[in-house]
């Protein structure tokens, strides 16, 4: 049986890259999904993540949402429960990347980092352990923190200062919502092959790991299924790791 049979999920930032692979894979073990994303095509092309699950046979619609825009945030999670009476899932992955040397880094380029990094994981999590709670749902959360919220990296000082505080926001919500039921947890990739690490912010291929090479977006989104399932039901409050060893040495 599909471990996801009959829950339903958001994915921000669905649209491409990791968020898509989720998207998919969770679609694929029965989740019924909402894509959540600025833009609806693919950053790497081909068709939209929501209409490749509907051509598979699976539920799935996109929402328009700007992660850093709260009335956004509501919009998307209101448009959840209405399209599909519940909210079992949530899965913060939309983000964005820069790296600068602090000497260069603007107030305007500081606040858009925060604002879609942090704000938006935050605000997110609010609406959707809302829902989950009135409904008496015990949901889960998932929020796409970075190995740079655990390490330092030079000129990535915005970067690893929001998904520190991702880092952290995790185990704060974990231990807020533990008791009602609400499973929050990470995910910290390393550097994974996409679209911004590929071609926006070329890091791939740059850090020396002992498994000697970049992870892919499907690795990413295994991690997210395991989170998600009922295989995790102990788990909260963790920062999954996925680097290829990175951090291990």
């Amino acid at each position: 049986m599909p471990v996801l049979k009959d829950k339903v999920a958001i994915v921000t930032g669905g649209s491409s890259g990791i968020g898509r692979s989720i998207a998919l894979l969770f679609a694929e073990e029965g989740a019924r999904l909402v894509v959540a994303d600025i833009r609806e095509n693919p950053r790497e092309g081909g068709k939209p993540t929501h209409l490749e699950i509907q051509d598979k046979g699976g539920q799935a619609i996109f929402q328009p949402t700007d992660v850093s825009k709260i009335d956004d945030l509501k919009k998307m999670v209101d448009k959840t429960v209405a399209t599909y009476q519940r909210l079992d899932i949530l899965v913060n992955n939309a983000g964005i990347f820069m790296m600068k040397p602090i000497t260069e880094v603007t107030e305007e380029e500081y606040d858009r980092m925060m604002a879609i990094n942090v704000k938006g994981t935050y605000f997110a999590a609010k609406f959707a352990a809302e829902e989950m709670l009135k409904r008496g749902i015990k949901g889960t959360v998932i929020n796409l923190s970075s190995i740079a919220g655990i390490n330092g990296f030079a000129e990535a000082t915005t970067y690893c200062t929001s998904k520190g505080a991702v880092t952290n926001l995790t185990r704060a919500l974990a231990a807020e919502l533990g008791s009602k039921g609400i499973r929050v947890n990470a995910i910290n990739p390393g550097v994974i092959a996409t679209q911004m690490t590929q071609v926006d912010v070329p890091v791939v291929g740059k850090f020396e790991v002992p498994l000697k090479r970049d992870g892919k977006t499907e690795e990413i989104a295994a991690c997210a299924l395991f989170l998600a399932s009922d295989a995790a039901s102990y788990v909260t409050g963790i920062n999954l790791v996925a680097d290829g060893g990175y951090t291990a040495v």
